[in-house]
């Protein structure tokens, strides 16, 4: 079995951090363009709920309104049913 030499374990080190290091620094850079993308989807989405939610609730009060207008309207005749043994 071949044991690593110091200068290869210094090397991965070295590629370790720097690879940790720009992860980091590329974080800072794009993160919040992704994170404000996030939130604008997220808002999109809330406006449309928002939007639809409203459009059904329109739709059943002209609904309900519609029918208490018909209900109001209408008289018809009363049927007394009698039983019969």
């Amino acid at each position: 079995m071949e044991m690593a030499s110091g200068s290869s374990l210094l090397r991965t080190l070295a590629i370790i951090i720097l690879c940790y290091y720009l992860f980091k620094f590329l974080m800072r850079i794009f993160a919040p363009i992704i994170m404000q993308k996030a939130v604008n989807k997220m808002q999109e989405k809330m406006q449309e709920q928002y939007k639809k939610q409203q459009e059904q609730q329109q739709n059943t009060t002209t609904q309900s309104t519609q029918f208490q207008s018909k209900e109001k309207g209408k008289v018809g005749d009363y049927i007394d049913y009698e039983e019969i043994n």
